[in-house]
């Protein structure tokens, strides 16, 4: 199976304003018709002989490469290539392209999401979804929090938690929702403009939501109707306990939608959780670490799944209440620090790095949300959408990644944080209920766990196994603050998120000696269910930008030139994969409308340069200025390669970077060496080629 990395670029700004009626009297002039909901296209599918000169294409750089290291030469590995093509164009794949062509007409929606994109790109995978694919972003403090409770000090801790960590939580569960509240009622994003379709389908998929492991091929959750308990319910864990809390009222009337809660009571539900919690440590009482178990391997998880439904119907139930929650919040008991590193005669390879305190601060909140070995018992790792906040009140969210693209819940989360905590929210005004709802219910429901000794000791292996993975993984952001994406566009009218692809091209190189496949995301957002293209930021003319850079005795002009033409040539490629014209999607279609059992097969595919060309050792994408978070990641695709988020603001650049201490061929701390220098290096030829031709003109005035 070709592995699949998807993540997203192209930014949806959260802060909208929404839409108003405007009343008329009887003799006031019609008002303007309302605008008509637009309809979105259906992706296409791409001419075969169109993707197949882009594919070809993508080669040349592996291929002159291949030739320097002393393999095939360029022109007879490009000419076997060619051959293998056009024999697929008038062969097999004719017929494969009049299969996917059937198939769209098919497919209620889009031939690739209805059909291929869920199982391939997340469903099949077995690995862990802790770190391999969950999403993290951790948000900046909120400034309405006092001192005090920055370093985690009330009078009034209960459970490990505390009073103001409690307050932000409620602030931030009643934003999130009032921001979905807005988003069905169409206040936010009406069905007027593609762009609002298309964010508010994404995001009505993390909501009331979760991912069920199974054997082979997981599956996700259905919907359950909004009026039910558990989805006007909050998942809520402490200390790796986990309950239902209701934060909606139940609907006045059957049409009706579920009322939400003010932020003061959904806070003294919070409240009166922890009080319970509390009650339950101080009695010894310990939980099934159902957390754990969920971050564990996908095959594991579902048989230790399938055995905890048929030990006992509580099971069911719990899980059941789980998957329909509304949504997941965290509440940690402690608040996490790396440790400094430990000496050691013989370290493994770039085990220890040595972090300033700043550094240190930072690292360490982006860890608890990503989790440690401190709280990864507190997490429900299948649930779409998460908030975690700590004693400290730091915070943050994390998700499973199938049901939509990390963009989708970045503005989300940008939402919640853009305005903090109004104290007034939380005073006596907001004490009472809304008229007329029912208040009968119970503040909140256990949702426990049967377990029995195989469980038990599942729960240590899987325990084991996920501090391993943590353990290994090599996180760390990146602030740049030198310049940002205004410098950029002015000083040679570059695309920013070109610019920053050459820089992580270079930046690679400077580490490996070598260049490699590199993916960044683009999102078909304008055509009905669509989610993501690769974009193949290795190009012939990164190669030569790159070479250029690194290649004593070239000018100034020269380097800055064949940075021009590799920026131009993947603002191209962008605009292509937006707009349906991408390869890997297509490609992807195709080969998977083989039909082996009947004799079908392609040179093109077996070809050891498709599967060299997608092995995504440099996994990338962009996602918005991001001034309301510290920092943002993924995990490394591949073990011996990086995963890397950006947030590009006008005057500064997070780097969000993850890979594994146990190879020797990768160092976060040093690419991030290897981006600054990058970074300055390229500003300086910028500057320097910027300073050469103002000289040429003047000479000649």
């Amino acid at each position: 199976m070709v592995r699949i990395n998807l993540r997203p670029r192209l930014f949806l700004s959260a802060n909208t304003s929404t839409m108003s009626s405007r009343s008329t009297s009887t003799t006031a002039a019609p008002s303007t018709p309302k605008p008509k909901p637009v309809h979105m296209p259906r992706l296409p599918v791409p001419e075969l002989s169109k993707t197949l000169d882009k594919y070809i294409a993508s080669l040349e750089p592996f291929l002159r490469e291949d030739e320097k290291r002393g393999g095939m030469s360029y022109q007879s590995g490009l000419s076997l290539r060619k051959k293998w093509a056009n024999e697929f164009e008038t062969g097999i794949g004719k017929v494969l392209q009049d299969r996917l062509v059937a198939l769209d007409r098919a497919s209620p929606n889009n031939w690739l999401d209805d059909n291929f994109w869920l199982n391939k790109a997340y469903l099949e995978w077995r690995a862990p979804l802790l770190v391999n694919s969950n999403w993290w972003l951790a948000f900046f403090e909120d400034d309405m929090m006092p001192a005090s409770a920055l370093k985690g000090e009330t009078n009034n801790n209960r459970a490990g938690t505390t009073f103001w960590q409690l307050r932000r939580a409620a602030w931030l569960v009643w934003r999130t929702l009032d921001f979905k509240d807005k988003l069905d009622t169409k206040e936010l994003h009406p069905d007027t403009t593609r762009a609002g379709i298309w964010f508010r389908n994404s995001t009505s998929k993390l909501f009331n939501l979760g991912r069920i492991p199974e054997l082979f091929c997981d599956t996700l959750s259905t919907l359950p109707e909004s009026q039910t308990k558990d989805a006007r319910s909050l998942l809520v864990m402490v200390h790796g306990w986990s309950y239902a809390v209701p934060v909606y009222y139940p609907p006045t009337s059957p049409d009706a939608p579920p009322v939400l809660m003010s932020p003061r009571h959904i806070e003294a539900r919070l409240r009166s959780v922890v009080l319970d919690v509390e009650e339950r440590l101080a009695n010894g009482e310990a939980p099934v670490p159902i957390g754990t178990l969920s971050a564990d391997d996908r095959d594991k998880w579902a048989t230790n799944l399938d055995h905890l439904l048929e030990l006992h119907p509580q099971n069911k139930k719990s899980h059941q209440a789980m998957l329909h929650s509304v949504m997941g919040l965290s509440l940690d008991h402690t608040t996490y620090s790396i440790p400094p590193p430990v000496p050691s005669r013989n370290p493994p390879p770039h085990s220890v790095h040595h972090r300033s305190p700043a550094q240190t601060s930072l690292d360490s909140h982006l860890h608890t949300i990503r989790a440690t070995s401190l709280n990864l018992h507190n997490r429900f790792y299948d649930k779409a959408y998460t908030l975690i906040v700590d004693p400290s009140t730091r915070a943050g969210a994390s998700g499973e990644h199938s049901f939509c693209d990390a963009l989708v819940p970045s503005i989300v989360a940008e939402y919640s944080i853009v305005q903090g905590v109004e104290i007034e929210e939380f005073g006596e005004k907001n004490a009472n209920h809304p008229q007329g709802v029912d208040t009968s219910e119970p503040m909140w429901e256990r949702l426990d766990w049967v377990g029995d000794e195989f469980i038990k000791r599942e729960s240590v292996a899987a325990h084991q196994r996920a501090v391993k993975i943590l353990e290994d993984s090599d996180d760390s952001v990146l602030w740049f603050d030198d310049y940002g994406t205004d410098w950029i566009k002015a000083i040679g009218n570059h695309s920013p998120d070109a610019y920053i692809q050459m820089v992580l091209q270079l930046a690679w190189y400077k580490t490996r000696g070598e260049f490699t496949a590199t993916y960044e995301t683009v999102l078909t957002r304008m055509f009905k269910n669509g989610r993501t293209e690769t974009l193949r930021t290795l190009t012939s003319d990164a190669r030569d930008w790159v070479l250029s850079m690194v290649t004593p005795g070239v000018s100034n002009q020269a380097r800055l030139k064949a940075l021009q033409r590799a920026i131009q040539t993947h603002t191209r490629l962008t605009r292509e994969a937006a707009t349906g014209r991408g390869i890997d999607r297509h490609l992807m279609g195709l080969q998977l409308l083989l039909r082996p059992p009947n004799g079908e097969s392609a040179d093109l595919f077996e070809d050891e340069l498709y599967s060299r060309s997608a092995k995504w050792k440099l996994s990338t994408s962009g996602l918005s200025a991001g001034h309301l978070f510290k920092g943002t990641g993924f995990g490394a695709a591949y073990d011996d390669g990086y995963g890397i988020n950006y947030l590009a603001a006008p005057d500064m650049i997070k780097f969000g970077i993850e890979s594994k201490f146990h190879n020797p061929a990768t160092s976060t701390e040093n690419l991030k060496a290897a981006i600054v220098e990058t970074m300055l290096e390229m500003k300086l030829l910028c500057l320097e080629t910027e300073a050469i031709a103002s000289r040429d003109i003047t000479s000649h005035l």
